[in-house]
């Protein structure tokens, strides 16, 4: 079955906070301590550890270690001359964990970047020709599918996702997009914009799904989730944190356990239709797992689009 046939898709957990947690030493980093990208050329087997681990836990997609290899981001490690190779062998590296398994599949991750057009840290054009390399390397290499995720600007979002469609159209390579903005707490993007408007903006594109990633845990997204299950007419994903953070000790903590998670993962699918989940922000290969095993001969329920 191909990734689109599936009716229900499980996507990974968290990659920064996973990688947070295991040895890593000075050396792997090469000199660029925080860019985890980089770990895909000087320590790959982090990154193969992580990708084993989720699949191992039971999910069927793994995203490339790519959030940040755009040119945008890597230059701030004097890296962006490194964009296709970096890209490449997260591909590789994703491919190397699945290995013979069967019914697993490598989304190209496209982060947001470090500077938003919107509010005048980037122009246009600079971020769509970083946005193409990026995807040009990620496509090249071989993904499934792509994810422009953790969207906190609708201006970055547009420009992310013509890019991406161009050098779908150019290359001839058609895999399906996906993507995935980030509400705030308090019910908006970053830059102002709430779920109708993301809505009314990205209709035109040519999308496989569109969801909410990030900055929150499950409960926090109910009500957008809600509204894109009646005014989005194509899948919806829900990738949220392991619950909202906190500080515990001077340390960032989220709250959710895995079958907490769990059971509000799949309120989403029975009662919203939401047929793409997964976690970000601390949500370990146990709270996959438990996903996993709760959405087990689960069918997204039915919705009532009304538009």
């Amino acid at each position: 079955m191909t990734f689109t046939e599936q009716p229900l898709l499980i996507f990974d957990g968290a990659c920064g906070t996973s990688l947070q947690l295991m040895d890593i030493t000075e050396s792997d980093w090469s000199g660029c301590e925080g860019c985890n990208e980089i770990l895909n050329l000087s320590a790959p087997k982090h990154i193969i550890q992580f990708h084993t681990s989720m699949l191992a836990a039971g999910a069927m997609v793994i995203e490339t270690d790519t959030f940040g290899a755009s040119r945008v981001v890597l230059e701030e490690y004097g890296l962006q001359d490194k964009v296709k190779e970096i890209n490449t062998r997260a591909v590789e590296n994703a491919r190397l964990a699945i290995g013979g398994l069967d019914n697993k599949y490598v989304a190209g991750s496209v982060g947001p970047g470090t500077k938003l057009p919107s509010l005048g840290h980037i122009g246009v054009t600079e971020l769509a020709d970083a946005t193409r390399e990026q995807v040009e390397a990620l496509l090249a290499a071989g993904v499934d599918c792509l994810i422009i995720e953790t969207c906190q600007d609708l201006l970055q979002t547009k420009t992310a996702l013509v890019a991406a469609f161009e050098v779908i159209e150019i290359s001839g390579v058609e895999v399906p997009v996906m993507a995935s903005v980030t509400i705030e707490q308090q019910g908006s993007m970053l830059v102002g914009s709430d779920i109708a408007t993301v809505v009314a903006t990205l209709e035109p594109f040519p999308l496989f799904s569109l969801g909410l990633n990030c900055a929150t845990g499950p409960l926090d997204m109910m009500s957008h989730i809600k509204y894109l299950s009646q005014n989005w007419p194509y899948r919806i994903s829900v990738i949220p944190n392991q619950g909202l953070p906190e500080v515990v000790n001077g340390a960032t903590h989220y709250p959710l356990s895995p079958a907490d998670y769990a059971e509000q993962m799949y309120q989403f699918v029975v009662n919203q239709g939401v047929s793409i989940v997964g976690g970000c922000c601390g949500t370990s290969p146990a709270h996959i797992a438990a996903l996993v095993k709760r959405l087990a001969g689960v069918t997204p329920g039915p919705r009532e689009v009304l538009i």
